[in-house]
């Protein structure tokens, strides 16, 4: 297993050549880290980080349902992922595919995304698996800036969770 970073609040690794492994602890239970994931508006005060404006949070949370989020980035730009929910236990783990949407493209294949959230002592540890077909598509997704957004996305949902006790 490589560690990419640690240098924030959470930790990202590659378990395989297929995997990117994101792990953080938030300071809320996790029913309230659960429901700032999966309930729409509350994804939209956290979800863009200091990116842009989220312009859809849509949440179809059952198996089989879809979800589609939008975003105008900073730059003026829309992006915008979109995935089917194969798995739901809830407080406990989703799993769900995500497919980013490239303009003009046909639906590319995306990730698997696997998120758990264990509770210990009040405090939450949320895990994200995301599984991807190749090596290139897992290089790709760690070399966008990923990491810088998905460091701000998460401290935003901390903050968020906290504000919901």
């Amino acid at each position: 297993m490589v560690a990419v970073t640690g240098s924030r609040n959470a930790t990202v690794t590659l378990p395989n050549d297929e995997q990117i492994l994101i792990t953080r602890e938030f300071d809320a239970p996790r029913h309230l880290v659960y429901k700032a994931w999966t309930t729409p508006e509350l994804v939209k005060r956290w979800w863009s980080g200091h990116r842009g404006e989220m312009k859809v949070a849509e949440i179809d949370l059952r198996v089989g349902g879809r979800w589609r989020y939008v975003m105008v980035a900073n730059g003026g730009f829309e992006v915008a992922f979109h995935g089917e929910y194969r798995e739901i236990v809830p407080n406990q783990r989703i799993v769900n595919t995500e497919v980013y949407e490239l303009p003009g493209a046909a639906d590319a294949e995306g990730a698997l995304n696997t998120v758990t959230f264990t509770e210990v002592d009040g405090r939450t540890t949320l895990t994200l698996l995301v599984q991807v077909p190749t090596r290139e598509l897992r290089d790709e997704i760690l070399s966008s800036g990923m990491e810088v957004g998905m460091q701000e996305q998460l401290e935003l949902l901390e903050q968020l969770a906290i504000s919901l006790r």
